[in-house]
């Protein structure tokens, strides 16, 4: 049987989520993504009939997954060495990407809604922002924290990481990462130690 030289669904998702990380998504037309993925135009429209918002949305979910995964296993060994691994993470995001890439959950969750309603895109951001902070509260509490100190760290650690990606791309620099990495590791670790 010939294999298909369309391009596959998760393909599409993934050079849009990159296209996002890079430019944001009001600055990113469907074409672009589709172009970027190297998708035919129609293709991209076959998978996502409704367009940008959905197509956007799916990559930020495909991007939450990717990094939760990479995050459950490095919380394996405990939240510290989970928050490392999550800082290491976006550390090397933006330096291959030569500063120009950054988290596609974040570009969405910035960017004011074009009709003053929650599109696809941004509810989908605040469901994986939602699913980042759980894991790592889930990982404190099981390693001594109590669940309000939890709760908190993790959403700090999320902001701060977020935060700190936007900051060394204006910088083009590792400093706020590598800065924030020192501090937020010395928090885990006075919070799981009882």
């Amino acid at each position: 049987m010939a294999k298909s030289s369309a391009p596959s669904r998760e393909r599409i998702v993934a050079g849009a989520a990159d296209m996002i990380s890079r430019r944001g998504l009001s600055a990113t037309s469907i074409r672009e993504m589709a172009k970027h993925a190297k998708a035919p135009l129609g293709s991209t429209y076959h998978y996502f009939p409704e367009g940008k918002q959905q197509l956007a949305a799916e990559a930020i979910r495909f991007t939450g997954e990717w990094v939760a995964r990479g995050l459950r296993k490095e919380l394996e060994a405990g939240p510290v060495e989970g928050v490392r691994a999550f800082l290491g993470l976006w550390r090397k995001i933006v330096v291959d990407s030569d500063f120009h890439a950054g988290c596609p959950v974040l570009a969405v969750a910035i960017e004011e809604p074009q009709d003053g309603g929650t599109p696809p895109a941004l509810t989908a951001a605040a469901e994986v922002f939602g699913q980042w902070e759980t894991l790592l509260a889930d990982s404190l509490r099981a390693h001594g924290a109590e669940a309000e100190q939890a709760a908190q760290l993790a959403t700090l650690v999320v902001a701060a990481v977020e935060g700190t990606v936007a900051m060394c791309r204006a910088q083009r620099s590792t400093q706020p990462l590598d800065r924030t990495a020192e501090q937020l590791q010395v928090l885990i670790a006075a919070a799981t130690v009882k």
